[in-house]
């Protein structure tokens, strides 16, 4: 089995070609909604891990969201929604198009020398929510009827829990792993008898922790030595 790791909203960089679109309210750059902030710090601690594959992206989800499909309203923000097509044309063949490529690319050839790839995408998420406080620490969004994904997300929580027992874990929490994403579009590309997809949310109180994302790795670290040794 592969193991691969992406990071779709890892920062919130805006080209200078579009920094006039964040003129008038520059602070959203800096919430939650701008990035995952902390995501892109965990990701590089747990590509340490036995990782064939990692890849990260750290334009922010305002100028166009890498985690939505082409077809999607949420594709772009309020922020770029009223650009014409030919600049969300550009937009898409500079930031979106390079990181899906590139990443289902090597994802066929990874399946081709092993078979099998596991993908882990990495995420986090808000403790506040629309005012309602978010009940958990850790959420394993996984498709409960693709292959065996419930199967890994069980094997991985149970690492998680060894290691740091008093997180609070929670299954398709804050989302539904069912939903669309870079998750569900290589769901449907490679098929469950090749590819396997958690997406990994963490509670954004744990962001930029070290000894947090030092013990959350080596849990990790544990969760892939498992599948090595037990298959």
């Amino acid at each position: 089995m592969a193991v691969a790791l992406s990071c779709e909203h890892g920062g919130n960089f805006v080209p200078d070609a579009f920094r006039p679109l964040f003129y008038g309210d520059p602070k959203v750059l800096e919430s939650h909604r701008g990035w995952d902030p902390g995501a892109l710090e965990l990701f590089h601690e747990m590509s340490r891990a036995d990782v064939d594959y990692s890849l990260f992206a750290e334009t922010t989800r305002l100028l166009i969201d890498i985690n939505r499909s082409l077809n999607k309203r949420t594709l772009f923000s309020e922020y770029t929604h009223p650009l014409s097509s030919d600049d969300k044309k550009r937009i898409i063949t500079l930031y979106y198009t390079p990181f899906r490529t590139n990443f289902r690319s090597r994802l066929a050839e990874l399946i081709h020398e092993k078979s099998f790839v596991l993908h882990v995408s990495v995420h986090s998420f808000t403790p506040v929510f629309k005012g309602k406080v978010r009940n958990a620490d850790i959420g394993l969004l996984y498709d409960p009827g693709f292959g065996i994904e419930k199967e890994l997300a069980d094997r991985w929580r149970k690492c998680i829990s060894e290691k740091m027992p008093r997180l609070r874990i929670r299954m398709n929490y804050p989302y539904l792993g069912k939903n669309d994403g870079h998750v569900f579009a290589l769901r449907n590309y490679f098929g469950s008898s090749l590819y396997a997809g958690i997406e990994l949310e963490v509670n954004q109180k744990y962001a930029f922790r070290k000894d947090f994302n030092r013990t959350f790795s080596d849990a990790f670290k544990n969760f892939l030595n498992d599948l090595k040794s037990n298959g």
